[in-house]
């Protein structure tokens, strides 16, 4: 080994060699498994007065893209569907049959007998009274995220659901995920040691207004066609506006922000992940950077959020981001990091074998040369205690692999068997509420704190 060797050189080297002296590098480096999907499995068959009636309130872009999942599953059956917007319920009948009972008025919906269970995909300020509604009727419920737009929201959730014995699923799928279930077993059996940070993030390009809340409005739409009164609810009363209807996350008084609509995903899938109930603290920045079209929420925010169990958390959404939409997370340990992205998720673990201080250059050589003896032979393995060294492997969900359909699947399960689901109103509080820090920090400009288990501000 040479004895004029640049910082970078020497350090370069030395990984090298020392990845040569221990075998650092085993043959299951880039391995893949596939994971095994449960959308795979045969489909159960119910008779026709076994099926789950189901009824959609709120049949927007998400609302109905979840009724065509959950009637994927066996044994579920669309009975009604009820929106504000004329346009939606007229496309509900095309899509699933003139049979299909639509009203504006989802109190309708609750008083039939041939209804289980209700989607619910508001808009977040009606998800509350929604969901109560349901239940006290009698109803289980699937609500999609967040499962708040106020603090105040979930205690009347949690006891509403307590009190009827109804089911509530949050609709946060990730925690049905095969990929996220297999990154729960790696980080549970410490692949990656001791997790100290989390990154996670959700980017969107300005080239697809739809991805940053700016939907399309119907040349139909007016007060004629969209029941204003009843969409507003309990916000503050103002003149027809189409723009608010059909873009309502842009706005606090409906909606809850990038906060709301995808950092309560990347909390419940770092809960899920981490068995936390959520942080102890958190503080946020951001801004209108780009989309100014009169939305009063943010289109770029970072969250950083202190996590009781040892690790902090870092979030970041932005609507401004140049290149294609990309979402992901770093579970980053003391002996490695866990990424999941696009449906994979990927252990990477370096070598344990120390490295040189690239100062001993300086030395004399027979000293270098004695001190690298020395070296080799006393870490002649990668990892202490003669682990075998992880370098990569990776986990991959089949192609057509949907964790939605299995998010509904375990809640239709749950409506059968009264069985606990997956994503309760508790779990559901504890991200939505993690969320909300943001927005609330991000308002105030200062840190706020959360009382984990009580789940209050602190």
């Amino acid at each position: 080994m040479s004895t004029n060797l640049t910082r970078r050189r020497f350090l370069r080297t030395s990984v090298a060699q020392g990845a040569l002296w221990s075998g650092a590098w085993p043959a299951r480096r880039g391995a893949v498994h596939l994971l095994q999907a449960t959308t795979g499995e045969p489909a159960k068959t119910y008779a026709a007065n076994d099926q789950i009636g189901l009824a959609l309130i709120g049949a927007g872009g998400r609302g109905q893209d979840d009724m065509q999942t959950a009637l994927r599953v066996p044994g579920v059956r669309l009975v009604a569907a009820a929106d504000c917007y004329d346009g939606r319920l007229t496309h509900c009948k095309e899509r699933w049959g003139a049979g299909v009972f639509t009203t504006r008025d989802y109190r309708e919906i609750l008083a039939r007998s041939d209804v289980d269970a209700v989607l619910i995909a508001t808009s977040d300020h009606w998800h509350k009274q929604a969901a109560i509604d349901a239940m006290q009727a009698g109803k289980d419920v699937y609500l999609e995220k967040p499962m708040i737009h106020l603090y105040s929201d979930g205690p009347e959730i949690i006891e509403t659901a307590r009190r009827t014995g109804r089911i509530l699923q949050v609709g946060s799928q990730r925690v049905s995920s095969i990929v996220y279930k297999q990154a729960k077993q790696l980080l549970e059996s410490r692949a990656i040691g001791k997790i100290n940070v989390v990154n996670a993030w959700w980017d969107r390009t300005p080239n697809n207004p739809v991805l940053a809340f700016s939907s399309t409005i119907p040349p139909d739409a007016s007060p004629e066609t969209i029941d204003w009164q009843r969409f507003v609810g309990s916000a503050p009363p103002e003149p027809f506006n189409a723009e608010h209807f059909f873009q309502w996350r842009k706005w606090k008084v409906y909606g809850s922000g990038v906060a709301g609509d995808l950092f309560v995903h990347l909390f419940s899938g770092t809960h899920f992940i981490t068995g936390s109930h959520g942080p102890t603290r958190a503080v946020a920045l951001g801004g209108i950077r780009y989309w100014n079209d009169g939305r009063d929420e943010p289109d770029v925010l970072l969250g950083l959020f202190d996590y009781p169990e040892g690790f902090n958390l870092h979030l970041r959404v932005n609507f401004v981001n140049g290149g294609p939409e990309n979402e992901g997370f770093t579970f980053v340990g003391s002996e490695g990091t866990l990424q999941i992205g696009g449906g994979v998720v990927t252990v990477t673990r370096a070598p344990r074998q120390p490295v040189p201080d690239y100062s001993i250059e300086s030395w004399a050589n027979a000293t270098q040369q004695k001190f690298l003896s020395e070296f080799r032979r006393k870490y002649p393995d990668t990892h202490a205690g003669g682990k075998p060294d992880l370098a990569q492997e990776s986990y991959a969900a089949p192609q057509d692999y949907d964790d939605t359909y299995d998010h509904f699947n375990n809640f239709f399960e749950a409506v059968r068997t009264r069985k606990p689901v997956v994503e309760d109103p508790v779990f559901g509080f504890r991200a939505a509420g993690a969320a909300l820090l943001a927005n609330l920090s991000y308002e105030r400009g200062s840190v706020v704190q959360w009382d984990l288990e009580q789940m209050k501000l602190a």
